[in-house]
């Protein structure tokens, strides 16, 4: 039950009891009333079947004035079941936070409300964010608790196929083709499968490793992930509470393989997505997979979503002298472990977090090491520093959590994330000192906001510090900028103060080609100019062409880390359900207020 507590409670039900009315009446002055001059609205496809951001009363009276009338939002309530009511800071602003329930025409919704005062109006609580966000739609609800199958049919019909036959038989597609192609097995892959599953959507993983989880399981020996355990579960099957609190890649690797038994997923392994080309006419896809014994299959699935990372081709940078070089050389993505090159010399170009793991990696198993510096990077503390973002997951449950981390609007994330920076940089202050003083380049992000923001705009450009950090600071592993290296030679670099530096290996930990250049590559030019780019922020105030609808019909992006796939995985499965229900165009319009809603 929720506590009455009349200066939290209250407050959060009269504004949603006005809000409610202010939309049905309509009243344009009531609604009005009822938001901060500096407030935010987010809408996850609940209203305006996309996921935007609106900022400033005056912008957000005119779009929900708009979308309102059509979709008939109502039954606003507090939610019972979740998160009580309460003071909370967010954004070092001090806020009433509420997470509330509503319905629309078509859906059931999930939202969070904060009020703070407005002093221009005598301190009157209004609203500072909004979120609303669609949980399911009505009529295709997952069959999930007291709505699961019964399977009644495997246990009591002997003579017709069971359970095990009829998986079989799903995953072959020996006479359909599937609703949808996902390409890539990763965590981006395993949850739009899992979620789209759920929906009734009949759904086909294709992935090149031969094996359900090589993605990580073939990854540098000693990797493991650098978020906590309770960030990072699944839908539907949270990881056991007995596991540890950063996952090794080979544990992780296996659940994926159990992951997808469990939850009945068709899984082609050793099958490479060869390309793509859409048929407007039809809505479909014709698409060419290459299987693990070199024949090929064409299938015409309806939508193709794109699960192949937030990179897709590693990046070669175009360092002429290379070719000189007679060692051996890697990209990252190569590198598998440090042992045979006990004794030996190594190179490792690129700062980031592959750069130094594998710097790492090396020295511990006995080799000579010199990381090569080309950019600034961000350096964090694993604990508590690079930890601080998920603070929230240490408290409560994981769908509140999830819930709130979807409600911060852009302005709000960053400001937050410039103060987590800040604290961090008070934790780390010793060990930044240090490395500045071994003539480190570092910096903070963009605007000071930190790790996180450099992920969603590149996808790289910092460290979290596991040892690798101090092993430079002390000189242990060798640090020099890349600027300094006039050459590379047969058997090294020439650096341009004359000296050389003598290598066995060279690794090139220098990232990957945003998904743009896969885009091209599998399906062609036109395509990848119809979509434009991917990850990073454009424009508007969300990720551009990430989990939403893109300009090229029937073509999706999902990426990002095990949280940001559980989460907006939900949403980019709602829309293909709403699409193949026929409640939601193919093609997404243009976030405008006068966007047309079907």
């Amino acid at each position: 039950m929720l506590d009455r507590i009349d200066d939290v409670l209250t407050p959060a039900e009269d504004w949603l009891a006005q809000f409610e009315k202010a939309l049905t009446t309509p009243d344009e002055p009531l609604l009005k009333s009822l938001f901060h001059p500096d407030s935010h609205w987010r809408d996850v496809l609940a209203l305006t079947w996309n996921l935007q951001t609106i900022t400033g009363a005056d912008a957000i009276l005119q779009n929900l004035g708009v979308h309102a009338g059509r979709v008939g939002p109502g039954a606003f309530r507090i939610d019972p079941t979740r998160a009580a009511p309460r003071r909370v800071t967010r954004a070092g602003i001090e806020t009433i936070e509420a997470i509330f329930k509503f319905e629309t025409k078509i859906g059931r919704g999930s939202g969070i409300l904060r009020l703070i005062p407005d002093t221009s109006d005598g301190g009157r609580l209004k609203a500072w964010t909004l979120l609303t966000a669609l949980d399911e739609l009505k009529g295709f609800e997952e069959p999930l608790e007291s709505s699961r199958p019964r399977g009644q049919s495997y246990s009591r019909d002997f003579r017709g196929p069971n359970w095990l036959d009829l998986r079989k038989a799903a995953a072959e597609y020996a006479d359909r083709d599937p609703d949808v192609i996902v390409v890539g097995g990763g965590q981006a892959g395993l949850t739009i499968a899992a979620r789209l599953k759920q929906l009734q959507i009949d759904t086909l993983i294709v992935d090149r490793e031969p094996r359900i989880g090589d993605n990580w399981r073939k990854r540098y020996h000693a990797l493991t992930l650098h978020n906590q355990v309770q960030v990072n579960h699944l839908p539907y099957m949270p990881f056991p509470p007995n596991w540890p609190v950063y996952i090794p890649k080979d544990k992780l690797a296996n659940w994926f393989e159990a992951y997808v038994d469990a939850m009945e997923l068709n899984f082609w392994t050793a099958t490479e997505f060869k390309s793509g080309e859409y048929d407007e006419t039809k809505g479909r896809w014709s698409v060419v997979l290459r299987r693990a014994d070199g024949s090929t299959r064409k299938m015409h699935p309806r939508h193709v979503v794109m699960a192949t990372g937030v990179s897709g081709i590693p990046n070669l940078p175009d360092i002429p002298s290379l070719k000189s070089f007679t060692g051996m050389l890697l990209h990252s993505s190569e590198y598998g472990d440090g042992e045979p090159w006990n004794g030996k010399s190594a190179i490792v170009i690129g700062t980031g977090n592959s750069g130094h793991d594998i710097a790492q990696d090396l020295h511990s198993s006995g080799a000579k090491v010199t990381l090569v510096q080309r950019s600034s990077t961000l350096i964090t503390n694993i604990e508590p520093s690079a930890q601080l973002a998920y603070a929230a997951y240490n408290e409560g449950t994981l769908e509140d959590n999830d819930l709130i981390a979807t409600s911060m609007p852009l302005a709000l994330a960053k400001r937050s994330h410039v103060m987590i920076t800040e604290q961090s940089r008070k934790l780390d202050h010793e060990l930044l000192e240090a490395l500045a003083r071994v003539g480190f380049k570092l910096d903070f992000g963009d605007g000071g906001t930190g790790w996180q923001f450099k992920y969603l705009t590149r996808g790289g450009g910092y460290y979290f510090n596991v040892g690798c950090s101090d092993l430079v600071a002390r000189c242990e592993i060798r640090l020099i900028q890349f600027s300094d290296i006039e050459s590379f030679v047969a058997n090294g670099a020439r650096m341009k103060g004359g000296e050389k530096l003598e290598a066995d290996l060279i690794v090139l930990a220098t990232g990957y080609k945003g998904q743009e250049y896969l885009v091209r590559k599998l399906f062609g030019q036109q395509v990848a100019q119809r979509v434009g780019p991917i990850w990073g922020f454009g424009e508007g105030q969300e990720l551009r062409n990430m989990y939403t609808r893109t300009a090229q019909p029937g073509l999706w992006f999902i990426a990002g880390s095990l949280a940001q796939c559980r989460i907006n995985s939900k949403y980019l499965a709602l829309q293909i359900k709403a699409i193949e229900v026929g409640l939601l165009p193919r093609v997404a319009r243009a976030p405008k207020a006068d966007a047309a809603l079907v």
